[in-house]
């Protein structure tokens, strides 16, 4: 015998922590903004990001 078939769709919440759309998507612009302003250092200075800290 067929089962019947429900008529609409729940609705869930999205998790407000963990992974989530809205977190992946804050995550990858940060990432981006990031390798810009490294980018522009390195750029601006004429040396690595580890050589403008003073890390190497």
């Amino acid at each position: 015998m067929t089962q019947p078939q429900p008529t609409t769709t729940p609705k869930f919440e999205e998790p407000k922590f963990g992974f989530n759309t809205y977190a992946e998507r804050l995550n990858g612009r940060a990432a981006m903004i990031g390798f810009v302003a490294t980018l522009a250092i390195e750029y601006v200075t004429g040396q690595g990001l580890l050589s403008w800290l003073g890390l190497s």
